[in-house]
């Protein structure tokens, strides 16, 4: 994890080799924190997990409440 202050942003290319190295630089403001900068790489595949956990909790709530019904027996068969 690689902790940065404000100040240093303006060095982007610094900036850039730590975000390629560890994805992404917490930025602070007179210690606190303040900004994510990422690498568009893990920014993409951040959200792809996301979007993943969205549908799954999704087909889990529709589970759960019994809006999901089986397949097979649905078709009116019975195999498996």
């Amino acid at each position: 994890m690689e902790i940065v202050p404000m100040r240093d942003l303006k060095n982007t290319v610094r900036i850039e080799e730590l975000c390629k190295d560890s994805g992404k630089v917490f930025v602070t403001k007179n210690g606190y924190g303040r900004l994510v900068v990422m690498d568009i790489d893990y920014y993409r595949s951040i959200f792809e997990e996301l979007e993943e956990a969205k549908v799954m909790y999704e087909g889990l709530q529709q589970m759960y409440s019994g809006k999901l019904k089986d397949g097979i027996k649905s078709n009116g068969r019975n195999e498996r």
